[in-house]
């Protein structure tokens, strides 16, 4: 049995209730590892935080954990110790800079889609605990198209998937999009050009993965948000374990991460809930996930 298959009979034993309040919760993907997509997270993370919002990272990479890592930050517990029931949800919350909150991963640690079910509605529930208090979750995915990608795509209401002008990322990304579409009916998805010398190039790029996913898929609705730019002081913020936008905040990029956040914060979410199932587990996480996946319309 797939991993969407027993996400749907989870959802399915259970009731569900809409909360007083949704955060926003996004998955932040990529076809290939290297594009620059978990500095992406924590950046974006970082300029929401600059904007006012209340941000949590789910570190989703469970056998490569990296958030951490990219901060600077001692992290003494994991979810590894929230699964094994050693440690409660709050306490291996860890606070970044800004105040993000990050909820770290542990390396070498079992996928997250090959846990038993009782152990992913135990995380479910404990995260339920603290979104409440957080206006976006963001998701940083494994790369590639692994189960734990997938279920972590599948679980998020906005999927961004970071691409490079690299072909291999290019290649990788409509891979990833293809098996989201094809298996799991999932069909909107939002580009975001990484590492791009400026618009142009990024336009040029956005415009060749949509090319190919209309020409083989046809349905999927690709979105673009926009680009990053090639910057080197991108590398002398990881060398410093530091976010770029916390160590360089007038650098040419730190400028484009503070906009792509804004576009994502003034982003109007109504009329995709208005078309899609919304859904909180009572006893688990926010849930988006198309009608097809339910059995009608995405």
């Amino acid at each position: 049995m797939d991993q969407a298959e027993n996400l749907r009979i989870m959802m399915q034993k259970k009731d569900f209730v809409l909360p007083h309040k949704l955060p926003r919760l996004i998955s932040i993907t990529s076809g290939k590892g290297g594009v620059g997509k978990t500095n992406i997270v924590v950046n974006l993370a970082l300029a929401l935080a600059k904007l006012g919002q209340k941000v949590l990272i789910l570190d989703a990479d469970m056998g490569l954990a990296n958030v951490n890592i990219l901060l600077g930050l001692v992290c003494p517990y994991n979810i590894e110790h929230l699964l094994s029931r050693e440690k409660k949800i709050e306490d291996i919350l860890v606070t970044g800079p800004g105040g993000i909150n990050i909820l770290p991963a542990s390396s070498g640690f079992l996928e997250m889609g090959r846990l038993p079910e009782s152990q992913q509605l135990f995380l479910l529930n404990e995260l339920e605990k603290i979104l409440a208090a957080v206006d976006f979750l963001l998701i940083d995915t494994a790369a590639g198209i692994s189960a734990n990608v997938v279920y972590f795509n599948l679980t998020a209401e906005e999927t961004i998937i970071v691409i490079t002008p690299e072909a291999t990322s290019l290649a990788d990304a409509y891979a990833l999009i293809k098996i989201l579409f094809t298996e799991h009916r999932k069909n909107h998805f939002t580009i975001l050009v990484n590492a791009a010398r400026n618009s142009q190039e990024a336009e040029g790029v956005y415009q060749k993965i949509k090319k190919v996913v209309h020409h083989f898929l046809g349905e999927p609705t690709l979105e673009y948000l926009g680009f990053i730019p090639f910057d080197s002081r991108i590398g002398e913020a990881v060398r410093q374990q530091r976010a770029v936008l916390d160590l360089f905040p007038q650098t040419r990029c730190s400028r484009y991460f503070l906009e792509v956040a804004r576009l994502i914060k003034e982003k109007k979410t109504t009329a995709l809930a208005a078309k899609r199932k919304v859904l909180f587990r009572k006893q688990g996480l926010f849930l988006s996930l198309g009608e097809k996946e339910m059995g009608g319309e995405n």
